[in-house]
This record gives C-alpha cells, structure tokens and sequence, in this order.
C-alpha cells in the first residue's frame, strides 16, 4: 500500500486541517452578500474587504454577547 507524502498538498491532519474550502466557500458567500446589501460603490468595496475577514467579526461579536 503506497503512504501519503506528509507534505503534499492533499494532506489533511492535526496541523494542517481540511478547512480551506469552507474558509473559500464561506468566502465566496460574504462577498456575495456584502456586495448585494452595498448603498454605493463604497460600501461595496468595504464590502469586499469585510468579507475576506468575516471569521474575526463573527467571533468578536459572540464574544461581545458574554459581556
């Protein structure tokens, strides 16, 4: 039986983790979102830039929920 390279690019363990598609996925629909709720060019481009860190806001704002 022929083992998996630890380094190749489909290796999913402890330290590497599977989760880049749901980040890619998560990421595609926050953008979509974002632009769709855009007033103005502006607040698609905040938008866009929102999107690419919505984890971070979603867990400031759970945290915030415990104070």
């Amino acid at each position: 039986m022929k083992e998996k390279n630890k380094n190749s690019k489909g290796f999913c363990g402890p330290k590497h983790g599977c989760n880049s598609p749901v980040y890619g996925i998560g990421l595609i629909g926050a953008i979509i979102f974002y632009i769709s709720h855009a007033g103005s060019f502006m607040d698609g481009v905040v938008g866009i830039l929102k999107a690419f860190v919505w984890p971070a806001i979603l867990v400031y704002r759970a945290l915030e929920m415990f104070i």
